[in-house]
């Protein structure tokens, strides 16, 4: 992977890549940002459940550029894998998506439509400029989701010492900046320390893999369409304390990355920054939890879990956090 920090670098990047005519993919809030590369094409409905189209646009060129948080960055894979083209991603959030090559579609009202995998990530440009206007619940969110990256990566199936590294560093960067961040959102260098911590959990996920927190928040996210990375903050504690009993090791290197004894309880106390605790407070029926359980439990995030947990223990622990 090709990473830069400072906008100023997307032309040499672009370059290294091989994009030089790039398709545009950025929600209106990003589309009309100046940038130092001039797209063919734009593509502004984010997200969107409209791939053929925008296929169309992308083949007219080199290569995609998306510009945003995860919904530009996995329409702009989407758009990738269906291409073959190479992908260019300016993240505007600490989602961690420009890692991966595994995607989900969501059609305009947010819901999951779909999803797969074959995309060619092969730049990333960093900005925390970008970053200085996200509001607290988003930005909260989706520095939990970083952090789950990097607690999922120390114990999925797959995880390697390379990918451990990442994932360590990225949790001391996001446990020690964020309460900064939400302290002073206008702080650069706050925002700029937690968007390294964002590119190490990044670079854990793409180096290991998901596990039970992401496959929850997965199922509950992709059927209501609420925010993945407040869900993955809801989520991460229930399955931190799950694998205490079967990845105690990785457990307690998180914890030692975040200052905590107590990991799941310090994950919690960070969640608590963006206002959202609870399943119920996003509109969560009770009643769906059974289902929503099977879901998860069929999810490959579980299924790479160091223990796969069954429907019925996924169950308790989405009513523990409803």
């Amino acid at each position: 992977m090709i990473v830069r920090w400072g906008l100023d670098a997307l032309p040499e990047v672009c370059a290294e890549a091989g994009v030089h005519s790039p398709l545009l993919v950025a929600s209106p809030r990003w589309d009309g940002l100046e940038l130092p590369v001039d797209p063919h094409a734009r593509w502004s409905e984010v997200p969107s459940d409209r791939i053929d189209a925008a296929v169309a646009d992308a083949r007219a060129g080199d290569g995609i550029l998306a510009v945003g948080g995860g919904s530009a960055i996995d329409l702009g894979k989407a758009l990738s894998a269906a291409a073959e083209l190479p992908l260019v991603s300016v993240p505007t959030t600490y989602s961690g998506a420009e890692w991966t090559t595994y995607y989900g579609i969501r059609n305009p009202e947010r819901r999951m439509r779909g999803g797969g995998a074959g995309a060619r990530p092969t730049g990333i440009v960093y900005d925390a400029a970008l970053t200085l206007d996200l509001p607290r619940e988003t930005t909260v969110g989706t520095a939990l989701n970083a952090l789950a990256h990097c607690a999922e990566a120390l114990y999925a199936h797959g995880h390697n010492p390379a990918a451990d590294e990442e994932a360590l560093a990225g949790a001391r960067l996001i446990s020690e900046w964020l309460p900064r961040v939400v302290d002073a959102p206008g702080d650069l260098e706050a925002r700029t320390e937690l968007l390294r911590g964002a590119c190490h959990g990044g670079a854990a996920l793409g180096g290991s893999m998901l596990a039970l927190g992401h496959a929850m928040a997965q199922a509950v996210g992709g059927r209501y369409g609420l925010p993945h990375g407040t869900l993955n903050g809801i989520f991460l504690p229930p399955a931190l304390r799950f694998n205490t009993r079967y990845a105690p090791e990785a457990v307690r290197r998180f914890g030692e990355a975040v200052g905590s004894a107590d990991p799941a309880t310090r994950v919690e106390e960070l969640a608590r920054l963006g206002g959202v605790a609870r399943l119920r407070d996003l509109g969560v029926p009770e009643d769906d939890l059974p289902t929503l359980a099977e879901a998860a439990a069929q999810r490959a995030g579980n299924q790479a879990n160091p223990h796969p947990a069954t429907p019925a223990e996924i169950e308790q622990l989405l009513r523990s956090v409803w």
